[in-house]
């Protein structure tokens, strides 16, 4: 089957926080910001969520689980879960995963939120990589933990870790660090962290007692040629290696609040389930399980148009904005384009956001959106079909070049 991702899909009055919420996220402190754009005349390229349908397989199994007719208290207790995701874990990235330390979560940030406070003292500290995904860093916020950056550098439009600055700051004992957030692969430079990188990284945190958790939510949206080798499966005998992963990017389920978390410590995986016992939608678990039993010929041509939308991208700014500077991503759906040297364009406003909400009627994220070492740069959520991307740069580029 072919399936459309060309279609225009109407999403007024579905409680979406892409069309109806984002005032309240891009602009919170800006709420009498003036923008000369009709709700329905904006196009919004900002939030990790795809302007696609969800995959008809998934759809299908939602329907099929609503003609049972009751939605009642629903946990996953069916063993015929834990061996679609084992079968596709072991397909995908030839890692045999041991559905007895699988815990589940609302959502990746509701654990985040959950695990560090769990792994750490309140005088700990946790490190991540910048440019950030923000809720990383809010991880330690929200729990009182200092959080210590590690600036990504960027080697001709390529980002790679400052190992140098990582030992220094991990091996330092005045820094105390007790937990690494890793993004893998990378939100929002869309690095596909190599097998040499990832055991040089695990090696350094193991040996000094921090734990790793591992974000890998973009695990599947890789560009071709590209490969995803899971963190914890270059050290299966380490149990300080806490897995995330959830089908919400890869399956356009973000709504669908279901994550899997793989705990092999057996102590913090029993100290989780005491704490929390997370109920979840029955449609949900459907809908999770519909993805991976019936959803990989989706997800092949999903990532095939996210090729061609990130080339087109590419050609566009190569003609319309020269001085964009802009690499295709290794994986994700999410374009990382410095436009520095248009800063002086922004003219009266500091923030690229409300530069285009203003000037473009396009919404996306600047560079405050990702904690640090970011200045200058947008990110871009291409995912959407092509004739809306196109739109939304034209208007882009001549807000640019007016």
């Amino acid at each position: 089957m072919t399936y459309d991702f060309d279609e225009i899909i109407d999403r007024d009055g579905t409680n979406s926080v892409t069309y109806e919420g984002w005032r309240s996220f891009l602009f919170a402190n800006e709420q009498d910001l003036q923008i000369p754009y009709a709700n329905h005349e904006l196009i919004s390229l900002w939030v990790a969520d795809m302007a696609f349908s969800s995959p008809p397989p998934v759809l299908d199994a939602v329907r099929a689980r609503l003609d049972r007719k009751i939605l009642g208290y629903s946990k996953i207790f069916d063993p015929h879960y834990g061996k679609v995701l084992k079968d596709w874990f072991l397909e995908h990235y030839s890692w045999d995963i041991d559905t007895d330390e699988l815990v589940s979560a609302p959502g990746i940030v509701t654990a985040l939120n959950r695990l560090v406070p769990l792994l750490t003292e309140p005088e700990d500290q946790i490190l991540i990589t910048t440019p950030s995904y923000a809720p990383f860093k809010r991880a330690g916020d929200q729990c009182g933990r200092g959080v210590v950056f590690s600036p990504l550098q960027e080697n001709e439009g390529k980002y790679e870790m400052n190992f140098a600055d990582l030992r220094q700051k991990i091996e330092n004992p005045v820094n105390r660090i007790r937990v690494f957030i890793l993004c893998h692969p990378h939100n929002p430079t869309g690095r596909v962290w190599t097998t040499q990188e990832l055991k040089e990284l695990g090696q350094l945190c193991l040996d000094n007692d921090v734990w790793i958790i591992s974000d890998e939510v973009h695990s599947d949206l890789l560009r071709e040629g590209q490969s995803h080798t899971p963190m914890a499966a270059l050290f299966p005998h380490s149990d300080r290696i806490i897995t995330c992963s959830a089908p919400s990017k890869s399956f356009n389920l973000a709504g669908n609040m279901l994550s899997h978390i793989f705990i092999k410590n057996t102590t913090m995986r029993a100290e989780w389930k005491r704490l929390f016992s997370d109920y979840h939608s029955p449609l949900s678990i459907a809908a999770t399980q519909g993805a991976y039993e019936h959803g990989a010929e989706w997800l092949r041509q999903l990532n095939r148009y996210l090729d061609a939308n990130l080339q087109f991208l590419k050609d566009f700014l190569t003609e319309h904005l020269p001085e964009a500077r802009y690499q295709i991503p290794e994986a994700t759906y999410l374009a990382w384009v410095d436009l520095s040297a248009y800063l002086p364009k922004r003219k009266d406003t500091d923030r690229w956001a409300v530069f285009f909400a203003q000037k473009a009627g396009v919404l996306i994220e600047g560079q405050e959106d990702f904690v640090a070492n970011a200045e200058g740069y947008i990110r871009i959520n291409i995912a959407c079909p092509k004739a809306t991307l196109h739109t939304a740069l034209i208007r882009m580029a001549e807000a640019l070049n007016n």
